[in-house]
């Protein structure tokens, strides 16, 4: 199982590619904040909900200085045809070795239906301008969270 990060921890650096196989990592957004969600699968139903209400609120969230990355098992070619179907504007990036899930603690045991599996868990990761990180959240609901986040940053429109 690996370690859940705490506040203050450095942010482990990655690099992904995105919907169009470029690199994207964690430096290339030092001196924002960042938001980086993990999430099971693209173009499932809760997985949508969740990238559907970052990208709502995405002028909100980087106009108050954050930066958001979704990060999926996926490869780059699912997550272009996801990013169209949904008209997602978030950066959305593919982890299929799940190696930066494991760095993060969002990759592991999770209860599913009552049986315990591995596989993502769905988790949020708030980095500082500095790389450290200042809130980690683990077990998130698809539906709700963006709002419940935006509230907690004390963002609210």
């Amino acid at each position: 199982m690996s370690e859940r990060l705490q506040p203050g921890d450095t942010a482990p650096a990655f690099s992904l590619p995105d919907a169009d196989g470029k690199q994207v990592s964690l430096a290339d957004h030092k001196g924002r904040k960042v938001i980086v969600y993990f999430y099971p699968a693209a173009m499932t139903p809760g997985c949508t909900k969740q990238a559907c209400d970052f990208t709502d609120n995405l002028s909100l969230l980087t106009g108050a200085g954050y930066d958001v990355i979704g990060v999926s098992p996926d490869k780059p070619e699912k997550l272009a045809k996801f990013r169209e179907k949904e008209n997602l504007e978030v950066t959305l990036v593919g982890d299929p070795s799940k190696e930066v899930m494991q760095e993060y603690g969002a990759f592991g045991e999770k209860k599913l239906y009552g049986k315990t599996v591995t596989g993502v868990i769905r988790s949020t990761v708030i980095v500082d301008a500095d790389g450290k990180v200042e809130r980690a959240l683990y077990n998130v609901k698809a539906t709700g969270h963006v709002a419940k986040l935006i509230k907690d940053l004390e963002l609210e429109k």
